[in-house]
């Protein structure tokens, strides 16, 4: 696969992470790459620096790059930085929205709902993400969106999903239609506290489970 002259390798790497074609703590072999994308040695070297500074790869002296293992503590760090930002994107998102973006909001939130009651775990998860996309295109607040975007890229590669949990999508189902609500009401205040809600039992599922496979181990 031979990249065009301004396709930026570090984005292309980026996508082949995120996309879970390489596991926690995998080596990425630079021959490997160089060959898949058709750019040099020092283009891959480069890209591993920028991943390295994003959290998605670590550098090891004379071994070179890995894909880089999130713990569960970090995840729970990450998850709370989340909650304040997204809070302040729901804030924005309920002062912005307008009669389109809200139906579109409540047919979201409608699917949710089917896939819930149908034990379509995977589509609920698929949806969860399309929501949260949805408030975060509506909110218009691009540095946010950079914040959340460089968080999402970490945490997406942990071994655990959420919304997949069992029990967990009844729990954040009637969470996700409060901050649909409140967004759809023009309340920030609301808006932002109800993703904060939401943010803050991510935390103690997160918890939950760490605490789960240590009695497990």
């Amino acid at each position: 696969m031979s990249l065009p002259v301004e396709t930026d390798v570090t984005g292309a790497v980026r996508d082949a992470l995120q996309s879970g074609e390489y596991v926690p703590r995998q080596c990425l072999v630079e021959a490997d790459l160089c060959e898949r994308f058709g750019v040099g040695r020092a283009d891959v070297r480069v890209a591993f620096r920028q991943l390295a500074g994003e959290g998605l790869v670590e550098i090891q002296r004379n071994r070179g790059a890995r894909v880089r293992e999130i713990s569960f503590a970090e995840a729970v760090r990450i998850t709370e930085v989340r909650m304040v930002v997204e809070g302040l994107i729901a804030a924005r998102a309920a002062e912005r929205v307008g009669r389109a973006q809200a139906e579109q909001l409540r047919g979201i939130g409608a699917s949710m709902a089917r896939a819930v009651a149908d034990g379509e775990l995977m589509t609920y998860s698929d949806l969860n993400a399309r929501l949260h996309r949805c408030v975060r295109d509506i909110a218009g607040h691009e540095t946010a969106d950079q914040v959340l975007e460089r968080l999402r890229a970490q945490v997406v590669r942990h071994p655990f999903v959420l919304s997949l949990v069992p029990g967990r999508a009844r729990v954040s189902l009637p969470q996700h239609q409060r901050i649909t609500e409140a967004i759809v009401a023009k309340d920030p205040t609301a808006a932002e506290a109800a993703m904060r809600d939401h943010g803050t039992t991510a935390v103690e599922a997160l918890r939950m489970l760490e605490a789960g496979r240590h009695r497990a181990s």
